[in-house]
C-alpha cells in the first residue's frame, strides 16, 4: 500500500496530472510540453522523470531531443489510475484548453518544419501576442 500511496502523492500535483494527460494522448518531447503548459524545461524534466520512476512513462531519444510516451509495461494498478483519471478529466477546462494547445503547438511546429527550442521560443511569443 506503501507504493500506491506515493502514486496517488504524485498524481496531486496539478502539473503533473497534466503532463501525463498529455502523454497520455501521444508521444510528445520535451519542448512540446513546454510550449503547451508554458512551464520551463527542468521543471517539466523533473515532472517526466518522477512520472517515469513511478513507471507510467518511458523516453526515448533521438539525436538530442527526449521524447516520452506511456510506459507499455505500466502496471495494472497505474493503468487503471490513469484509465480512471482520463475518464474523469475528459471534459476538464483546463486538460481541454492544453489539448487545443498542443494542436496549435503542432500545427506551427509543421508549418516551419522544426521541432527544436527555437521553434519552441517563436511558438511561445507567438502564442503570448495572440493572448
Amino acid at each position: 500500500m506503501k507504493n500506491e500511496g506515493s502514486i496517488m502523492r504524485l498524481l496531486s500535483d496539478p502539473k503533473r496530472l497534466r503532463v501525463l494527460m498529455l502523454v497520455a494522448e501521444r508521444e510528445l518531447c520535451v519542448c512540446q510540453i513546454m510550449g503547451v503548459l508554458n512551464i520551463s524545461q527542468p521543471l517539466v524534466s523533473r515532472n517526466l522523470n518522477q512520472l517515469s520512476s513511478a513507471g507510467f512513462l518511458r523516453g526515448r531519444k533521438e539525436g538530442k531531443m527526449v521524447f516520452y510516451s506511456l510506459d507499455p509495461r505500466m502496471k495494472a494498478f497505474n493503468r487503471c489510475l490513469l484509465e480512471l483519471l482520463k475518464d474523469t478529466l475528459k471534459a476538464d477546462k483546463m486538460l481541454t484548453g492544453d489539448l487545443r494547445s498542443l494542436r496549435d503547438c503542432e500545427d506551427f511546429q509543421k508549418r516551419t518544419g522544426r521541432c527544436d527550442m527555437k521553434t519552441f521560443s517563436a511558438y511561445l511569443k507567438k502564442k503570448r501576442r495572440s493572448s
